[in-house]
């Protein structure tokens, strides 16, 4: 009997593509590595995208419930649709984990930034990771992925 494969969500900067605040992508090597696997498809995701933001855009920071871009935009409204959106997909294909970019205020598991511009580095959770947990998602920095 053939094994099932496990659906995972992954940020898709993480894959290579162009679709972080600055346009560029952050490939990851331990991430490109769970492509090999037969027991594992990759379900890419961008939530500031799905939240309607623009590539590139100005970078954003989290401030507590809010996030603010690097003019002191609130895009708090972007972030938690794109967060909404990313949990639809997860239930569409059945992910169970997650696989986000360290430090995003969207996708930060852990660890954000501290909402100054400074890449000061505090205790927290970006917007869509926190959602994604909150429905019982596991959620893994790149630097997880070995881990799977």
């Amino acid at each position: 009997m053939e094994k099932k494969r496990e659906n995972i969500l992954v940020s898709a900067c993480l894959l290579g593509l162009g679709c972080r605040y600055d346009g560029s992508s952050k490939a990851d090597e331990r991430v490109a590595k769970l492509l090999e696997r037969e027991d594992i498809t990759l379900i890419p995701v961008c939530p500031e995208q799905l939240g309607g933001m623009e590539t590139p855009r100005e970078p954003s920071e989290r401030i507590g419930e809010e996030v603010r871009n690097r003019l002191g935009e609130d895009v708090t409204s972007c972030y938690r649709k794109g967060a909404e959106e990313t949990v639809k997909m997860a239930r569409l294909y059945r992910c169970r984990r997650a696989v986000l970019k360290e430090r995003s205020p969207s996708c930060g598991c852990g660890q954000i930034y501290d909402g100054s511009f400074s890449k000061t580095l505090i205790r927290g959770d970006g917007v869509t990771a926190e959602l994604l947990k909150s429905c019982g998602i596991q959620v893994l920095g790149e630097s997880g992925a070995g881990e799977i």
